[in-house]
């Protein structure tokens, strides 16, 4: 049976599995779905049709699947879906979408959500993601596996952040990220490549020189932009950073690709 504090309130027919703790003063909504595991600490709120995956913890004040924060919401039943084994820490937030961008906040398995960060409306946040504290999501964003957000870092509605990037604190990304990147400036700019990150996900060396070469063909080459892209896509099939840039760049044209300050190449 779920161990529910006394003085929690949880609504009828929230489902709860069966060794679920609820501490004290949390408040959950009827549409709410705990899964095994879950723990919420004292004075979480969650509300909407809100699913929370196994072994999750929610620290307090924490407010979960709130209306999302849209002139356009009018109310209907969209959701936030939180997966497994992630860590939202204290005054942590996400909505839930609406209809227009898909009905459906999706936060992935893994993530840890350090006090005060935010995620906004339709958004989808890969796995193994860590928000550093007072990190902000603006609706409609996609943050790829692995990537880490800095401290107090804000996040343009619509922007793309590819897997495995560094998004330094204080910065202000408005441009789509290519993944592997390192992001750093009030108005975010490309200081090079996520080198530490790297390396922990198993690149080698080999892997390194390759991806560097990459990334100086592809934004300090010669010609356009798309004619640096024609000869980064030659190079697809003997480099796995030149296939997971390509990938993420033709996925969607519609916004600009954050590129480096004019001159700046960083060498980890």
């Amino acid at each position: 049976m779920a161990k529910i504090d006394p003085t929690a309130r949880v609504e009828n027919p929230a489902g709860l599995a069966d060794d679920v703790e609820i501490g004290p003063y949390a408040i959950l909504g009827p549409d709410v779905v705990l899964e095994a595991g879950v723990k919420l600490h004292a004075h979480v709120v969650i509300q909407g049709v809100t699913t929370i995956g196994a072994r999750t913890q929610v620290f307090p004040f924490a407010s979960l699947g709130s209306a999302p924060q849209s002139v356009h919401y009018k109310g209907e039943p969209t959701k936030l879906v939180i997966g497994t084994d992630c860590m939202l820490r204290e005054h942590a937030t996400a909505s839930t979408g609406t209809v227009g961008g898909g009905g459906i906040t999706r936060i992935g398995n893994g993530v840890m959500m350090m006090t005060g960060s935010h995620v906004g409306h339709d958004c989808t946040v890969g796995n193994g993601v860590i928000f550093a504290n007072n990190a902000v999501l603006g609706g409609h964003v996609s943050v790829g596996d692995f990537t880490f957000l800095g401290g107090q870092c804000a996040v343009h509605q619509f922007t793309r952040i590819g897997a495995q990037c560094m998004i330094s604190g204080l910065t202000g990304v408005r441009e789509d990220v290519i993944p592997f990147a390192n992001v750093l400036g009030q108005a975010g700019k490309l200081v090079g490549l996520n080198v530490v990150g790297m390396k922990r996900r198993g690149f080698t060396k080999s892997d390194l020189h390759a991806a560097r070469a990459v990334y100086r063909d592809l934004f300090f080459g010669e010609g356009t932009f798309d004619q640096r892209l024609d000869k980064v896509r030659q190079m697809v099939g003997e480099s796995a950073f030149a296939a997971a840039v390509v990938a993420f760049i033709d996925a969607d044209r519609k916004r600009p690709i954050c590129h480096p300050a004019r001159g700046v190449i960083k060498e980890d």
